[in-house]
């Protein structure tokens, strides 16, 4: 299944991708839903952020060639964070570079979407909360990171969660050909094979700290290659079996 939500006739949809056209769906993706009569051009809607989440969970250092680039030590356990809701953007939107941060980084990252209330799953139960996957990128004002010592502040600005475009279900997350492009040419190339903890024992791991909710969001780390972007990028995290999910890069306005 490749799910997106969408905007057309001045409301937010969801539907069903069937090649280069979107059937809506009545119901709710996160339960049950049938598939309408209604469909529509993919070029002819605007594509949402696929979900709307209370949280977004990260990971980080979670790939084993990232924390050989970085010269550190593996985590014994996931190093989590949380993103705020209000950082959230879709496809095609921009990622504006507040006047307070000197250094602009992507992330390109595999993100897991949840499908139903999970609270303390086993690694074999994880799977059935799961309803999809999609691409993120866990845009970080990496100045501000160094300074402040802890990293809320380098990554809840607005705009600094892009997601999308797809929740796409049938395929294996733990073995999929990831990549960060910055204007057409590739800096990040790795595959979630490289994980330091897999989907599984992150859903598992994450439920047994905190509730996670419907439509909320794992970002399960990056690869090496993270660098830093400037006003006029155009940045692009590409997933294999996902789709690509693409944002230019603009400076706050004063």
């Amino acid at each position: 299944m490749q799910a997106v939500r969408f905007f057309h006739d001045e409301s937010a949809r969801y539907g069903i991708v069937k090649k280069d056209r979107i059937c809506e769906i009545s119901g709710t993706i996160f339960g049950d839903f049938k598939k309408g009569d209604r469909e529509y051009p993919l070029f002819d809607v605007r594509i949402l952020p696929p979900c709307q989440p209370s949280k977004i969970v990260c990971v980080g250092l979670n790939y084993t060639d990232h924390a050989k680039e970085l010269k550190m030590d593996m985590p014994d356990v996931p190093v989590l964070f949380i993103k705020p809701s209000t950082s959230v953007i879709g496809p095609e939107q921009e990622i504006i570079c507040p006047r307070m941060a000197g250094q602009l980084d992507y992330e390109g990252e595999l993100a897991v979407i949840i499908k139903k209330k999970a609270k303390n799953l086993t690694q074999k139960e994880a799977k059935d909360f799961i309803l999809g996957y999609t691409c993120f990128n866990d845009v970080t004002a990496r100045d501000l990171q160094k300074k402040d010592g802890q990293w809320t502040r380098a990554k809840s600005f607005d705009t600094f969660s892009p997601l999308g475009p797809y929740i796409v279900s049938d395929i294996d997350p733990n073995n999929l050909k990831i990549e960060t492009y910055l204007n057409d040419k590739v800096r990040q190339s790795s595959n979630t094979s490289g994980m330091i903890f897999n989907v599984e024992s992150l859903v598992s791991f994450i439920s047994s700290v905190m509730t996670l909710l419907p439509g909320d969001v794992i970002a399960t780390g990056t690869p090496k290659g993270v660098g830093p972007m400037q006003e006029g990028d155009t940045v692009e995290v590409r997933i294999e079996g996902i789709g690509i999910l693409e944002n230019p890069v603009v400076s706050e306005k004063k």
